[in-house]
């Protein structure tokens, strides 16, 4: 960073702090309220719902303007509007797209919103947020990966309980997959395996792979590197163990064998009563409801190893960014303190369906059986750099298929998507 950037953060800083200080103590009249136009893929339903809930309904001080964008659209028209100079003042930023939109955010000075506050405020995985340059955005909620378990499969078999642990999946395979002579599967204990058909198959292996000891990336300087290949002195590299475990469930010389990529996709195959475990996200229950309300199904956190390691379960967190363009970055700074704080962090857990990512409000347990599982799997939450999620999911697949196909070694595989990855950050 230069002496002219410091100088300039340090003076937008004291802007910032002293327009929160006047918005915070001004109560003009509804005229006077200062418009903050805030970008997002959630439903516009679901917004308002969360405003309502929130001190900056009917303020006389803020007007929140909210604009819905589709999930496809939203990058293009983000930076179409920017161009034109008539973009958003704050933009929903998922975990995934830190690094894509990067040079189009303010960064939030540590000397605005601290370290410690942050950390305080904010359960450890939030802390993929904080760069070098400052907190790239205040998050709002997490989306952890859970494991979903047909339940009247583990009936059927005699199985009482879903596995903790990832040596249980062998024994498992061999009680509930079924195959033919041909070694065509007829009903699955879990897909993993290969990379096309398994929905989230990324996150499972990143999942695994942290489990195992490797961050996946990590900030060096003012930049981010991929650490996935690196050993962290142990015997055994940890994403290539992870790689090994995820790869054996594909392979039919093994008696663990459970899946191949002529099967539906795993999400199809879960909700026809064929598959017995599901890796997917919390926010993915409503449609698993509503695509078969006759399933038999329950939610359990992602197993561990017995032999300790990371308790960890991948997550998608949401939060909100503050644009360099904002033409009211004090007013766009107060509203996401309110819209990541208590009250707003509450309204968008209630109205989204998705644990909180505040430490306090994690420490109040909900009622509802899914939802405890959703928390417990938050606080263990973590994400990744991922500096181009499309890129890097084709990247991921081509390294199982690799694998699985006879075609590379797991440990070229593994080094090969470190080199890969290494490339996308360097762009």
């Amino acid at each position: 960073m230069t002496k002219f950037q410091i100088i300039l953060m340090g003076v937008f800083a004291v802007f910032l702090i002293g327009g929160v200080i006047v918005f915070s103590t001004y109560r003009g009249n509804s005229g006077d309220a200062v418009t903050v136009v805030v970008w997002g893929t959630i439903l516009q339903t679901d917004f308002n719902e969360i405003i309502q809930k929130t001190s900056l309904y009917q303020s006389k001080e803020y007007n929140v303007q909210y604009v819905e964008k589709t999930e496809e659209n939203f990058d293009t028209d983000f930076i179409e509007s920017l161009a034109s100079g008539d973009g958003p003042d704050i933009f929903m930023l998922p975990s995934s797209k830190i690094l894509k939109h990067r040079n189009k955010i303010f960064a939030i000075p540590y000397n605005v919103f601290t370290q410690r506050q942050f950390k305080d405020s904010f359960i450890e995985g939030a802390e993929v947020y904080m760069a070098p340059e400052g907190i790239m955005a205040l998050p709002t909620s997490v989306d952890p990966l859970v494991m979903y378990w047909n339940r009247s499969i583990f009936t059927g078999v005699k199985i009482t309980e879903p596995p903790k642990y990832w040596d249980e999946f062998y024994s498992l395979a061999n009680t509930i997959s079924i195959k033919d002579g041909a070694l065509n599967i007829l009903r699955s204990a879990v897909s993993f395996g290969e990379f096309a058909n398994i929905s989230n198959a990324k996150e499972i292996i990143l999942n695994l792979a942290m489990q195992a000891g490797t961050p996946v990336s990590i900030w060096s300087g003012d930049r981010v590197q991929t650490v996935f290949a690196d050993s962290f002195n142990k015997p055994t590299i940890p994403a290539e163990a992870a790689v090994n475990f995820y790869t054996e469930f594909g392979n039919p010389a093994k008696p663990s064998y459970s899946w191949n990529r002529s099967l539906p996709n795993s999400t199809n195959y879960f909700l026809g009563g064929d598959l017995a475990l599901y890796f997917g996200f919390a926010s993915e229950i409503g449609n698993l409801q509503l695509k078969n309300p006759n399933l038999n199904f329950d939610v359990a956190t992602v197993p561990v190893s017995r032999e300790g390691g990371n308790g960890v379960s991948f997550a998608n967190f949401n939060a909100l960014s503050i644009t360099k363009s904002s033409k009211n970055p004090s007013a766009a700074f107060a509203v996401v303190s309110v819209l990541s704080g208590v009250e707003g962090a509450t309204a968008f857990s209630e109205t989204l369906k998705l644990p909180p990512a505040r430490r306090d409000l994690l420490n109040k347990r909900p009622v509802n059986a899914y939802e405890s599982v959703f928390y417990d799997s938050a606080i263990r939450a973590k994400s990744w750099l991922d500096p181009a999620p499309i890129e890097t999911d084709l990247i991921f697949k081509n390294m199982i298929e690799s694998i699985t196909s006879g075609r590379a070694r797991t440990g070229e595989a593994v080094v090969r998507v470190q080199r890969e990855i290494s490339s996308l950050l360097s762009k």
